[in-house]
């Protein structure tokens, strides 16, 4: 029987800056968006009904994605009661602080996998097989330069994302051939987004920042634009599909050269 519901795009890590605009991207388009992240309801209530406003449907939760079963209720009550999961958007950080060896505890390190790499294969885990099911599906994953270079203090983080890297290939590998495309996304540079880098530069500093490199200028990476990549990428035909892609501002250097 075929489901006359509206696909969703199913979003986790889903803040003001890459995953609330990804999810209104792909809401314009026809999608139902459901929107997950881990605190603050008045923002995700934000997020949900500024696509509403604008003519999507959309819904939000909050989510700890480290909880037991927190990832796989959430998908079993999205499919049964929202819609067919055709994208999965993959944007929890993992990201715990500069931190030195002596500094990471087990704790810290341990936490870093779970919200980067475990998450993600419990997503894959819970998805993949509905999606083979149907012939089709999509899972966009958001990574960090971390992911192809460990700097000093990243010991969690770069652990982190290179599995989350590695985990991509291996599943492009037994999921490609039949039809789900997995795309691990690298964001090379800092996001114009006030709860991730705003957060951590505090206003006057990310203000000022904007004011000199930001918006207009497109020094910093604007959401609005890394979400048209993500619906791209969605939209690929199967003879052109990319599984890995990065994407840095014009006037940053790529990692590799940095």
């Amino acid at each position: 029987m075929t489901d006359s519901r509206k696909p969703v795009c199913l979003v986790l890590g889903a803040g003001a800056g890459i995953g609330g605009t990804v999810g209104g991207r792909f809401a314009m388009e026809g999608y139902h968006s459901v929107l997950c992240r881990r605190s603050d309801q008045a923002d995700l209530d934000r997020l949900t009904n500024d696509i509403r406003d604008r003519g999507g449907e959309a819904s939000g939760c909050l989510l700890n994605a480290t909880q037991e079963n927190s990832i796989e209720d959430l998908v079993e009550h999205t499919e049964s009661e929202t819609g067919p999961i055709e994208v999965v958007v993959y944007n929890l950080g993992a990201q715990v602080g500069n931190k030195s060896l002596a500094e990471t505890s087990y704790k810290i390190f341990e936490l870093g996998w779970r919200m980067a790499t475990f998450g993600l294969f419990r997503v894959a885990s819970s998805v993949c097989p509905r999606m083979v099911s149907r012939g089709r599906g999509t899972i966009l994953v958001t990574s960090a330069t971390a992911a192809v270079r460990g700097n000093a203090g990243q010991h969690s983080h770069a652990a982190a994302m290179g599995g989350r890297r590695m985990l991509c290939q291996t599943l492009n590998a037994e999921f490609g051939p039949k039809g789900i495309h997995i795309v691990h996304i690298l964001i090379d540079g800092s996001v114009d987004a006030p709860d991730t880098l705003g957060k951590l530069l505090g206003p006057e500093r990310f203000a000022e920042l904007r004011r000199t490199r930001g918006m207009a200028h497109e020094g910093l990476m604007l959401p609005s634009a890394i979400a048209e990549t993500y619906l791209h990428l969605a939209k690929q035909p199967k003879s052109t599909w990319s599984n890995e892609i990065d994407l840095r501002s014009f006037s940053d250097s790529p990692w590799w050269n940095d």
